[in-house]
């Protein structure tokens, strides 16, 4: 039976890695999910011969999956695409908290003088799984505006975090050395929720991409310690995966923010403060605005355009009429893509989705690195609700925030279309100096609404 089990958990641990590497194109995710899935129910099916149920233990475990199958199903249908970002970030978080809990069970199970090799795994998942879970609720509550989504600071801040870092290693070293007693854990396991709280406090809405990445590279580290407290081979596999790639990740997404991981997680970058100037609008100067009519007539007598989506797009829903207004754009022999940059929206791969969403096609969607050589050939470059992602000021003004950030080169496109709500800064902060390019027109209005009127302005040209 045990030879039956192991098998079956190398067979998921295969099922994680296939499903992984498919995720890495928007044109394998959905098989890619539906692969580690299958190798999520394998390795259940072959943990349920060793658990000792009781009569308690299979109502408790039977209520736990329906609960959960409910919640995760229904959530999952439901959510809309601009909020997948929150649910990534609740559910990443449940993951780290249930990880967590069964390091404290194990403790209790364990008595006061476990072996170092138990109590040390069980130990850092408690840290890291609490760490995980409440600063990914802050996340989530930033994501989903129940609090502001600018950085929290406070004065002494840092001094703080590492007031409760010092008292968290206090409890470890207690833990480990002294006696594994409840006090001692739990304790623990609050200084972490509350640091991580104050974690993620300081951390504005532009760097919720970092965030979330790290965050589940945390819980993925979280789980992995769990599967060396369980001897779970299943566990282990999972854990370590998803800490690996989160953590790749992260370092990716820093990159291209061009910020180092610390200035994320400590530089409270987006916060305002008074008399900034560089906050302010810039007085004297004057933009283009263009109606439907002339900016349908330059798409429609284009060669070449390319779609520079952002979360302006995602929070209107106009996936749908950006797929469309492409379509009859190509009718007219006009060839269109999308600009994709690594961290337009609130998530790693968000406009991805998003667009994958609404069908359009894979070979459209083209990364900052791939893209930018095409814009200077560009007759037109269309940015809908994009904002920081094209700020020259990222290339041009060394005094900037912004400065060094890797950026769409739209600015070297013939023509430009700047499709906002209104001249407000994005998550930055920041004045974006295209708008003021002689070359771009301002189209103002909801995302949906504009591309929806630009569909008919081509049908007319």
């Amino acid at each position: 039976m045990n030879t039956i089990i192991e098998l079956a958990y190398l067979v998921a641990a295969v099922c994680f890695i296939l499903g992984l590497k498919q995720l890495s194109s928007p044109k394998g995710a959905r098989n890619g999910n539906r692969i580690a899935a299958v190798g999520m129910v394998i390795a259940l099916v072959a943990t349920l011969p060793l658990l000792h149920f009781t009569t308690a233990g299979v109502i408790i475990i039977a209520i736990g999956v329906v609960i959960g199958g409910a919640v995760g199903s229904i959530g999952a249908r439901m959510v809309k695409m601009t909020a997948i970002p929150q649910m990534v970030a609740l559910f990443n978080g449940v993951g780290g908290g249930a990880a967590a809990l069964v390091a404290v069970a194990e403790l209790l199970r364990f008595g006061q003088h476990p072996a170092f090799a138990e109590a040390f795994p069980s130990v850092f998942s408690i840290v890291i799984g609490s760490v995980s879970f409440a600063g990914s609720m802050v996340a989530f509550a930033k994501l989903q505006e129940l609090m502001t989504g600018k950085p929290i600071t406070y004065p002494g801040q840092q001094v703080v975090n590492g007031i409760l870092a010092a008292a968290i290693l206090g409890f470890v070293i207690a833990v480990l050395a002294v006696a594994s007693i409840p006090f001692s854990f739990v304790s623990l396991m609050v200084l972490a929720l509350v640091l991580g709280v104050a974690f993620v406090l300081p951390i504005g809405g532009a760097d919720m991409p970092v965030v979330i990445s790290l965050l589940n590279a945390f819980t993925g580290l979280a789980v992995a310690a769990s599967g060396f407290t369980l001897n779970n081979f299943a566990l282990i596999v999972a854990g370590t995966l998803v800490g690996a790639s989160g953590s790749i990740l992260t370092k990716l997404m820093s990159d291209a923010m061009g910020r180092s991981l610390g200035n994320v997680l400590f530089g409270a970058f987006g916060q305002t403060h008074a008399g900034t100037a560089a906050v302010a609008g810039k007085e004297g100067r004057s933009v283009r605005s263009g109606s439907a009519e002339d900016i349908g007539t330059l798409l429609a007598y284009s060669q070449r355009v390319i779609i520079v989506p952002g979360y302006g797009l995602a929070v209107a829903q106009a996936q749908h009429a950006a797929r469309e207004l492409a379509e009859v754009l190509e009718k007219r022999g006009v060839e269109v893509t999308y600009a994709i940059h690594p961290v337009a929206g609130r998530m790693p791969g968000h406009m991805n989705v998003l667009l994958a969403e609404a069908n359009v096609p894979y070979e459209q969607l083209k990364e900052m690195d791939e893209v930018n050589d095409e814009f200077k050939n560009a007759d037109v470059a269309l940015i809908v609700g994009a904002n920081d992602v094209v700020n020259p000021s990222a290339r041009n003004a060394p005094g900037s925030p912004i400065f060094g950030m890797p950026i769409l080169n739209a600015d070297q496109a013939k023509n430009i279309v700047f499709m906002k709500r209104s001249m407000r800064p994005g998550f930055a902060g920041i004045d974006n100096d295209l708008m003021y390019d002689p070359k771009t027109l301002m189209f103002f209005g909801d995302a949906k609404d504009s591309l929806t009127k630009l569909v008919s302005a081509v049908k007319a040209a």
